[in-house]
C-alpha cells in the first residue's frame, strides 16, 4: 500500500536528495500491487460470463410453454404473439407465425378506409358525408368514428395552405380518440346521426371504431362501451395490442407495409379529388397567388386528380387491407372546392344514388322525438327559434347581424299581435349563462315578461339525461355495420346503465328550431344555422 499523498510528497522531497534507487524500488511495488489488484478484478468478472451466456442461449432452444403448443385460443398472451412480429394485422398469411383469435372476427379480404375528423360537430358530419362517398367509390368498408370534442383537433386553414400533414393529423386524431375510450366518453357519429337507411340499402358498407380496433388491433375497448353488445364485444377476446402499436400504424408512416395500411399525404395544399373527370392532373381553377408563394415559399400547384384512378384497382393503395385519409373537409371555394369536388356521378348510378341520399343525414330518432316532445309539452304555443351560440364561431363575426335580424322579426311579429294579449314565445338555443343576461338583447327580452316568454334547455334536464341515456343504451354506432356472427344473438333489449353521458344538447337544441313554426333566426355562415335549414327544408319536425 501507499502513502498518503502528503507524506508521499514529503518522501519523494526527502529521498531526492538520499539517492533515488530506494524510490524506484518502492515505486515498482506499488505500481505491481495495482495491476495484480485489477488483473483479479477483471478476471473475476469475465469468467462470470460465460455463465449467464449460456444461460441466455439456451431459452430459445427450449420448447414453446405446454399451453400455447396445444392450442392457440383466447388465451395466448402478449409474449407468445411476438413471435408474429410487432405487427401481427400485417403477417397472418404466414402460417408458421401466431395470429390471434379476434383477427378470425373480421371478413376475409376486407378492405377498409379510415379518416381523421377535426373541429366541430357539423365540420365532423361534413366529412363522414365525403368519406362515405370515396369509400363507396374505392370499395371499401368505412370505419365509422366517435364525435370529436369540439376543436379538440384543428386542421389549419386551406385557402392559407397551412395546414397539418396528413399523418400529423391522423395522430393527433387517433390520441383523442383513445383519451374518449378511455375516459368512458366515446359517442360514435352514427349514434347522433342516422345512417340505417344508407346501410340497408347497400350503397355503403361500415364498421363502428370500436369493433375494428378490439378486432384488428388488438385493443381493450371495455371502457368505451355503454351498452350490452359492445360489451360482449369486449369480453370475448384477450386484449393483445396496443395503442401505441395500432397508432403507428394508423399514422400510415410504416412504408414497409404498403400491403397492410397506406397513408394518403396528399391533401388540400396539392390536390382536389374529384371522380369520372376526363383530364386528370389538370390544373385547379384555384392556385396560390404569387405574394403568398413568395411568402410561404410554396413551390407546388394544386391539381385536380381521380380518385378511382390514383386510389383505386390497380393503384399501390388498393392493395392495402386499410387506407388511411387525413382531413375530408371540403367546401366551396373561388369558384373551386377546397379539397373534395364529388357532386355528381352520371356514370356510376350506385354513387349518383349515394351523393343524394347523402344530401341531409337527420339526427337518430331519441333525438328528433325529444326535440318534438319539447316543443309540445313544454313550449305548446306556436314559437320562433334564435340561435345565439357564442361558441359558434360565426357568431363572433356577424353578432351584430344576427341581433339586429332578431329584432326586426320580432317586432313583425309583435305587429301581427297588436290588441292582443298574446305573448311572443321564443325558444332561445343560447350558450350564455342567464346570470350574463343583464345588458343584453336577451336580457331585456327575459325583462319583458308580458310580451315575450323564453324558453331555454339546460343539460341538466330531465329530457336531456333521460334521451342520453336511452340514446346510449341503443348502441345505434356499435351497431351500425357490420358484428361478427356470434354477437347477432346478444339481446337487444337489455340494458346496461353507462356511468358517464354524452353532450347531446346542441342536437335536441337543433331540432326543436327545426319545429319552430314562426321562423328561425341564425347566424350568417354557421354550419350549425345551416344545419337547421336543411332540417326545416325536409320537413324533419312536424307538430301536427
Amino acid at each position: 500500500m501507499g502513502l498518503p499523498a502528503d507524506k508521499w510528497k514529503k518522501k519523494s522531497k526527502s529521498s531526492s536528495f538520499q539517492g533515488g534507487s530506494s524510490c524506484n524500488s518502492r515505486c515498482k511495488l506499488q505500481v505491481c500491487t495495482i495491476l495484480f489488484i485489477c488483473f483479479l478484478f477483471f478476471s473475476i468478472k469475465y469468467y462470470s460470463l460465460p455463465t449467464s451466456i449460456s444461460i441466455s442461449r439456451s431459452k430459445p432452444e427450449s420448447p414453446l410453454p405446454t399451453s400455447i403448443s396445444i392450442s392457440r385460443s383466447r388465451s395466448e398472451s402478449k409474449e407468445a404473439l411476438a413471435g408474429a412480429g410487432e405487427y401481427p394485422q400485417c403477417s397472418t398469411q404466414n402460417k408458421n407465425r401466431l395470429s390471434p383469435d379476434s383477427l378470425e372476427g373480421l371478413p376475409k379480404a376486407e378492405k377498409y378506409m379510415w379518416f381523421a375528423p377535426h373541429s366541430g360537430f357539423s365540420n365532423q358530419v361534413g366529412e363522414l358525408k365525403n368519406a362515405l362517398i370515396i369509400a363507396a367509390i374505392l370499395n371499401r368498408t368505412l370505419i365509422i368514428p366517435p364525435i370529436l370534442d369540439h376543436h379538440a383537433v384543428a386542421l389549419g386553414s386551406c385557402p392559407k395552405f397551412r395546414v397539418q400533414r396528413a399523418h400529423q393529423l391522423r395522430n393527433s386524431v387517433w390520441d383523442h380518440v383513445i383519451h374518449l375510450m378511455q375516459s368512458s366518453r366515446y359517442v360514435s357519429i352514427a349514434d347522433v346521426i342516422d345512417l340505417s337507411d344508407l346501410i340497408s340499402s347497400s350503397l355503403v358498407r361500415t364498421v363502428d371504431f370500436r369493433v375494428f380496433a378490439s378486432l384488428w388491433c388488438g385493443l381493450d375497448i371495455g371502457l368505451s362501451c355503454s351498452g350490452k353488445l359492445c360489451h360482449s364485444l369486449s369480453r370475448s377476446f384477450k386484449a393483445w395490442g396496443s395503442p401505441r402499436t395500432c397508432r403507428n400504424l394508423f399514422s400510415g408512416l410504416e412504408t414497409n407495409l404498403s400491403h397492410c395500411v397506406y397513408g394518403v399525404e396528399e391533401d388540400c395544399q396539392t390536390t382536389v379529388w374529384t371522380y369520372q373527370q376526363e383530364s386528370d392532373d389538370a390544373l385547379d381553377s384555384f392556385q396560390p397567388d404569387d405574394s403568398l408563394r413568395k411568402r410561404k415559399k410554396i413551390d407546388y400547384v394544386r391539381k385536380r386528380r381521380n380518385i378511382d384512378r390514383v386510389l383505386g384497382p390497380g393503384s399501390m393503395a388498393d392493395h392495402a387491407t386499410v387506407l388511411l385519409f387525413g382531413t375530408l373537409f371540403s367546401a366551396p371555394y373561388k369558384g373551386s372546392e377546397l379539397y373534395i369536388d364529388i357532386h355528381e356521378a352520371p356514370k356510376d348510378e350506385r354513387i349518383q344514388s349515394l351523393l343524394h341520399s347523402i344530401e341531409f343525414l337527420p339526427f337518430t330518432s331519441e333525438i328528433i322525438n325529444a326535440g318534438k316532445e319539447y316543443a309540445r309539452r313544454k313550449i305548446k304555443n306556436p314559437f320562433l327559434c334564435a340561435q345565439l351560440r357564442l361558441l359558434d364561431g360565426q357568431f363572433k363575426n356577424h353578432w351584430k347581424t344576427t341581433f339586429s335580424v332578431l329584432k326586426d322579426k320580432l317586432k313583425v311579429l309583435q305587429g301581427q299581435s297588436q290588441g292582443t294579449s298574446k305573448r311572443t314565445y321564443i325558444f332561445l338555443m343560447t350558450d350564455l349563462p342567464t346570470i350574463n343576461w343583464t345588458g343584453t338583447l336577451i336580457g331585456d327580452l327575459a325583462a319583458d315578461s308580458k310580451a315575450y316568454k323564453l324558453h331555454i334547455l339546460n343539460e341538466k334536464d330531465d329530457l336531456i339525461v333521460n334521451t342520453a341515456k336511452n340514446l346510449m343504451n341503443r348502441e345505434y354506432g356499435f351497431r351500425s355495420g357490420f358484428l361478427p356472427s356470434f354477437l347477432k344473438n346478444v339481446s337487444k333489449n337489455e340494458e346496461y346503465r353507462s356511468e358517464v353521458l354524452p353532450d347531446i344538447l346542441l342536437y335536441i337544441e337543433e331540432t326543436v328550431c327545426s319545429c319552430a313554426p314562426l321562423g328561425f333566426v341564425g347566424t350568417a355562415g354557421s354550419t350549425i344555422a345551416d344545419n337547421i335549414e336543411q332540417m326545416r327544408k325536409h320537413n324533419v319536425c312536424s307538430l301536427s
